[in-house]
């Protein structure tokens, strides 16, 4: 966004700089706060310094979700009466239909391939297990472009079609229309049912093979094991897979607008962007907020108490059935529609697009799109691995409490939609940047301008915030990996706490930064409302290219920047599914896969 529109966003609503001094007061009270509360710093600063350094992560991290209600409560204008006659009633439906469809689609899909790729062996099973898991790699919204240009009226099937039988106007097909919720479901759910089958199939691995067997000699059949014995054991993973597929969901911005569907995250970007009301996207944006909050609440009661665990610790291997002749294709083929259908047909309709109108694709701007991506991926990812390591190593060093909870609260940005994130964080960071230059120039006589609102430095400060949780899960698993008698020798040898996190801590951790690194550039080239929203102007990355060409009904010159994106993420999904496929119950691979499955699930 540009200057002029991002003070125009801050005068609407006030003066910044009467409102931006309040942060420093919140951070004072807090910090005495945390110290009656309990916090002993002694004589030593150290922990005084991890004290002040997380807090100001947590404050950071907050920030855009206080400013959100703030500017939700302190409206210039009262709007939520037309809010709640016009707008919400067709936003929560919108809503509430895509979050249900999606989420039945991925349960039923993804526990129903993840149960027949765990306990059967049937003909290119093994190779099943990988592809099924590849459609994470692709963007939703690239997902919908491609199927919008593929079944429109004027794409190639529909056209086939006509030419068939006869039909001269769209309301002669029988075809539904891909512009539409039934569609915005289909199209979603073909990307992220993987969640629910990575989760399912962790699950179904690690599942008890005497309660299997006992269910067997109790005359179940192989469906009756599944219905009374696999699937409850397997509810709490399903049920976490299930949260994820919400929250991309909720997330979405670039598909939904695409297909014509007016959700919360399409709702606050036309309410602040095409209608100029920053205080209305700000309500919208605190109800979105409430929404998923109750959504993780429900979700952990439906967990309470649905825990399981091995009653010997003595493990076999799964007792495989193997299915033969038209049992064994007809299984191939029924775990492999998700593939074709979420992974493949995408990728051929970007290819055969890419390679038609390569030049045409080079010229409007694909070389410079990737350039900026790959700068500000690199440096999100650095930074974000940098403060999941604060925080991490704030909480192995300090038993006190506040650090535990610091853990918990630097997730909850990766809960937020991109789009919640970019309205609270414009504006905080607008009011901070118009009081620094008022008092720097009250103070020294000249101005310093924006430093933080439009430029990428925000665009960092938002990736950071929603994408700290992904590091976090991984550096936490890594440290837990870690004996603490390395600690203690290393304390006992005369070495600091600083000295042994980079002489003994890091080097045991390369392995589990690198993922996280890897994690992070690969969530940040694909994300596009934040930075649709955040980023300065003439700064294009892949994600936002892709967006403005498609919406100039230019997709053929966006399918090269569609494929890169797509080429980028297939990495970090199949290492994904590797640390998964390798854990096995009661193997040394399966006891570190169940500590990194621990730690994401507490995301």
């Amino acid at each position: 966004m540009d200057a002029e529109g991002i003070e125009s966003v801050t005068s609407n609503h006030g003066t910044p700089a009467a409102k931006t001094g309040g942060f420093a007061a919140l951070f004072n009270h807090l910090t005495k706060a945390l110290k009656r509360s309990g916090f002993s710093a002694g004589e030593d600063p150290a922990p005084r310094a991890w004290l002040i350094t997380v807090s100001v992560i947590l404050a950071l991290i907050l920030l855009p979700l206080l400013t959100i209600f703030y500017l939700a409560l302190t409206p210039t204008d009262n709007i939520w009466p037309h809010l709640a006659r016009s707008v919400l009633p067709n936003v929560l439906f919108d809503t509430l239909a895509l979050g249900v469809g999606v989420s039945l689609i991925a349960i039923c899909v993804g526990t129903a391939a993840a149960w027949l790729v765990t306990m059967y062996r049937f003909p290119g099973r093994s190779i099943v297990d990988y592809l099924l898991v590849l459609p994470l790699a692709m963007p939703t919204y690239i997902v919908a472009y491609c199927y919008v240009d593929l079944l429109d009226y004027t794409g190639p099937v529909q056209s086939a079609f006509a030419n068939l039988f006869g039909w001269q106007t769209p309301k002669q097909s029988w075809l539904p229309d891909v512009r539409s919720l039934p569609g915005a479901i289909f199209v979603m759910a073909s990307v992220l049912y993987p969640y629910v089958y990575l989760t399912a199939r962790a699950s179904f691995v690690q599942q008890s093979i005497c309660a299997l067997e006992v269910a067997r000699t109790l005359g179940r059949t192989s469906m009756g094991v599944f219905w009374s014995v696999g699937l409850p054991l397997a509810r709490p993973a399903i049920a976490a897979g299930v949260v994820l597929v919400l929250m991309e969901s909720l997330n979405d911005l670039g598909a939904v607008q695409h297909l014509g569907v007016e959700t919360f995250s399409a709702a606050i970007y036309a309410t602040w962007l095409q209608r100029s009301n920053l205080a209305g996207a700000a309500q919208l944006a605190s109800l979105l907020l409430v929404f998923i909050t109750l959504i993780l609440v429900l979700e952990r009661i439906a967990r309470q108490g649905a825990q399981s665990h091995h009653t010997t610790g003595r493990y076999r291997a799964i007792p495989f059935e193997r299915l033969s002749g038209i049992r064994g294709y007809a299984a191939l083929a029924l775990v492999a529609l998700p593939f074709l259908i979420g992974f493949a047909i995408p990728v051929l309709v970007l290819m055969q697009h890419a390679s038609a109108h390569l030049a045409d694709a080079v010229e409007s701007g694909f070389l410079s799109a990737t350039a900026d991506s790959l700068f500000l991926a690199s440096i999100s990812a650095g930074a974000t691995v940098t403060v999941a390591l604060t925080v991490a190593y704030a909480r192995r060093v300090s038993s006190h409490p506040f650090f535990k909870s610091a853990v918990w609260i630097s997730g909850l940005g990766y809960a937020a939609p991109g789009t919640v994130l970019a309205v609270g964080l414009l504006f905080s960071l607008a009011s901070f940047d118009t009081w620094l230059s008022r008092t720097i120039e009250a103070a020294l006589g000249f101005s310093t301008g924006q430093i933080f609102s439009g430029t990428i430095l925000a665009l960092v400060i938002a990736y950071v915030i929603r994408f700290v949780a992904v590091a976090m899960a991984n550096i936490d698993a890594g440290l837990e990996r870690i004996s603490p008698n390395l600690d203690a020798a290393s304390r006992a040898l005369g070495e600091t706490v600083l000295s042994t996190f980079w002489r003994v801590h890091v080097p045991l951790l390369w392995p589990a930064i690198g993922a996280a690194a890897l994690l992070v550039f690969v969530d940040a080239m694909k994300e596009l409302p934040a930075t649709l929203l955040l980023r300065p102007f003439n700064f294009e990355t892949l994600a936002t290219h892709v967006y403005n060409l498609v919406s100039l009904e230019q997709f053929e010159q966006a399918a090269l920047g569609s494929l890169a994106i797509v080429t980028v993420g297939v990495v970090p999904v199949l290492l994904l599914h590797q640390t998964i496929s390798g854990g096995r119950a009661g193997s040394p691979s399966g006891t570190r896969w169940r500590m990194r499955s621990r730690n994401r699930l507490r995301l």
